[in-house]
């Protein structure tokens, strides 16, 4: 299976660092690929409808992260990073499918916030852990910028989709319909 974590050009010199802050690695991140992207401050807010208004953008614009549980056997599981549009939910029964699951759930706020490296509410698009499977689903990537809060409550970043798009590409993530709509 392809590399679907967000590896930081230092990776392999930090591997053995845990504290490794998620807002710095994708700034770092981004900055290594040239991408697009500006930083918007804000009050700190979790709630895709409320901070898409402080931001300034459609609630459709937003990339709403979740990480889901899928399980493949009886002591079997894999871990989902579903990415959707903020006005969007994510389809669990269409990810188990794409899983070839036989449960699905939401992973409990421990383990979401273990796996992406930051709190509910302000998990970001990206992974940097190995156990967490990158999946976007299409319908984000058709404006122009994405907007999502960067590992904090009280800053966002507006990146460009087609940056987005290259990083999704590097990594192999998956690109498959994963949302129903209806926030």
């Amino acid at each position: 299976m392809a590399q679907q974590y967000a590896p930081t050009p230092q990776e392999a010199e930090d591997a053995g660092s845990a504290d490794t802050d998620a807002y710095v690695r994708l700034i770092a991140l981004l900055d290594a690929h040239g991408a697009r992207y500006r930083v918007i401050d804000h009050a700190p807010e979790g709630r895709t409808e409320v901070v898409s208004r402080y931001r300034g953008h459609p609630v459709a614009h937003a990339a709403k992260c979740l990480v889901v549980m899928v399980k493949t056997g009886k002591r079997t599981k894999r871990y989902f990073l579903a990415v959707v549009s903020g006005d969007a939910r994510v389809d669990l029964q269409g990810l188990r499918a794409l899983a070839d699951g036989t449960y699905v759930s939401f992973a409990s706020t421990d383990k979401a916030e273990a796996l992406s490296g930051s709190v509910s509410g302000t998990i970001l698009p990206f992974s940097f852990h190995p156990d967490l499977e990158l999946v976007v689903d299409p319908g984000l990537l058709e404006n122009p910028e994405i907007f999502f809060n960067a590992a904090r409550l009280d800053r966002s970043l507006a990146l460009n989709t087609q940056d987005y798009q290259d990083h999704l590409r590097r990594i192999g993530a998956q690109i498959r319909p994963i949302a129903s709509k209806g926030a």
